[in-house]
């Protein structure tokens, strides 16, 4: 995990995290909004590192968005922050033992694999494979809604994992001779 502080003290790059809800290939509209490349970061609590990067990039960008929050810095319990806890907000067992942050941009990211070479094969980088993820905070004060929001950088595969959401299952298992129970249907 690194951060780029002498640059941009709101700019995170994780240790290694699980993608969850990936729409890193093509940008997915919520609820009828602006299409948007997202992904959700399932963060080991373990991650201390990780972690604690990304609370100081939050509180760095409460400071530089103290403008969009009517000057004022807000106590930092009013605003909606992006680091979660898997283990309170969801009923799912990838997120046991983990925080989780959402993160969108409408830019594609770059996707990359160990040796920072471009991964191209989609199939490379789904929900449930692992990566190295660069993010980016900053303040925004919309509708009554204040707080903290999390952009999307770059994403670099570090390893497969299990498939999250049931994953995709073959045509060969749904259709072949041991899924009807017979070898050849006309016997």
């Amino acid at each position: 995990m690194t951060t780029n502080n002498m640059q941009n003290p709101t700019r995170v790059v994780t240790g290694e995290v699980r993608l969850s809800y990936a729409h890193v290939w093509e940008p997915n509209s919520i609820q009828g909004g602006k299409p948007k490349y997202s992904v959700s970061l399932i963060i080991p609590k373990t991650d201390t590192a990780t972690i604690a990067a990304i609370e100081k990039a939050v509180d760095a960008a409460i400071e530089a968005g103290i403008g969009k929050f009517g000057g004022k810095k807000p106590n930092k319990a009013a605003l909606k922050l992006p680091l979660r806890d898997g283990d309170i907000e969801r009923d799912d067992d990838a997120y046991k033992g983990a925080f989780f942050v959402n993160a969108n941009s409408i830019t594609a990211p770059q996707i990359v694999d160990a040796n920072v070479a471009p991964i191209l094969d989609r199939a490379e980088v789904y929900s449930g494979c692992y990566a190295r993820v660069s993010l980016s905070f900053y303040a925004f004060n919309t509708n009554g809604n204040r707080g903290i929001a999390c952009g999307l950088g770059n994403i670099q595969k570090t390893r497969d994992g299990e498939p999250l959401g049931g994953g995709r299952i073959s045509a060969e298992s749904d259709f072949g001779p041991a899924a009807t129970g017979a070898d050849d249907f006309l016997n």
